[in-house]
């Protein structure tokens, strides 16, 4: 029994020393080539006390992005029950038809910056299941009136719907099944976008509900149980061996929706010191997580942070960052 049990240690041993080489040994293959886009959140925008709409257009006509990740919240699509207000992602489809652009459309519950769950004030004393209702004609409105726009190149639907993160009243993955099938159903032209954490999961479910994975990279982040920052002690290749896996288990393709490049702080950015915010982001820090990604093996980026380098171009006069993004973009 004893020798039983020491082979079935030893084949277990065996079996995380390969997945360790597996997922941490070695390059990623070098893509022949990288889209970088950025992603945009109106009311993010708008905490910074900036004009939204001036800083969506420079993304387009200045920083010349034409790949673009645009966060749409319930409670700004609709404000009041029954009652859609369209006229702001009008307005961006609009400009990114104008520029060329394509757009990825962030749409239900969970679209991301926070308080990540966006809901309206006439939702919240929904039930649950009253609450999925309404997502799901939030979503059959949404994709209906914009998928005829050629902008429109991909919808994700809810964001990172299966990390419990975030002040949500609710996780459910078998009601994200039935959101994707629903936009699918709606537009059977475009993909489905399903995102999931950059670090812990293989991204498995996301890829059985998704026609694409959307992941997340970020480098140094704060340890609040520790109150000091912490760089990611993981290569490259980590990212690239779980795309592989995921296309070769799933056939979909992995993109990165969601790459570091502005601070992380012990606050909310727009209250967070000038000083602090150099202290996770700067250009320089820009430039090796760029390198970084780079060796990822991905070949789709989206920027997290525009809002932010239009805040220190415009309200302190670093245009830093913002020039950093745009010499990325065009070149």
């Amino acid at each position: 029994m004893k020798k039983i049990l020491a082979r079935i240690g030893f084949a277990l041993l065996a079996l995380v020393v390969a997945a360790c080489l597996f997922l941490f040994a070695g390059s990623a293959p070098a893509p022949t080539h990288i889209t970088w886009g950025v992603n945009f959140s109106e009311r993010h925008t708008m905490n910074f006390g900036l004009d939204w709409r001036e800083v969506y257009t420079a993304l387009l006509a200045d920083l010349g992005a034409k790949d673009v990740k645009t966060l749409m919240d319930w409670d700004l699509l609709e404000p009041e029950k029954d009652v859609f207000a369209w006229d702001d992602l009008d307005f961006q489809t609009r400009e990114a038809e104008r520029y060329g652009a394509h757009l990825v459309v962030v749409l239900g519950m969970k679209t991301g910056r926070w308080p990540e769950c966006h809901l309206p004030e006439w939702a919240k004393g929904l039930t649950k299941n009253e609450q999925q209702a309404r997502v799901l004609e939030l979503l059959t409105a949404a994709v209906t009136r914009y998928k005829e726009s050629p902008a429109v190149l991909a919808w994700q639907v809810e964001n990172e719907a299966m990390f419990a993160f975030g002040d949500c009243p609710w996780y459910d993955t078998n009601f994200l099944k039935q959101e994707a099938a629903l936009v699918k159903s709606l537009d059977p032209s475009r993909r489905v976008i399903i995102t999931d954490s950059g670090e812990f999961p293989l991204w498995w479910e996301a890829a059985r509900i998704g026609d694409v994975v959307g992941t997340t990279l970020y480098r140094t982040v704060l340890m609040s149980e520790l109150d000091r920052y912490m760089t990611f002690p993981i290569p490259p290749v980590f990212y690239g061996r779980k795309a592989w896996l995921v296309h070769e288990l799933f056939g979909k393709p992995v993109w990165n929706v969601e790459l570091q490049a502005e601070p992380w702080g012990k606050s909310l950015l727009y209250d967070l010191p000038l000083e602090e915010q150099a202290k996770t982001m700067t250009p320089e820090k820009f430039a090796d997580i760029i390198s970084y990604a780079k060796r990822t093996g991905l070949d789709t980026f989206y920027l997290w942070g525009s809002e932010w380098w239009y805040w220190m171009k415009e309200k302190h006069n670093d245009a830093g960052m913002w020039n950093a993004a745009k010499d990325l973009l065009n070149n």
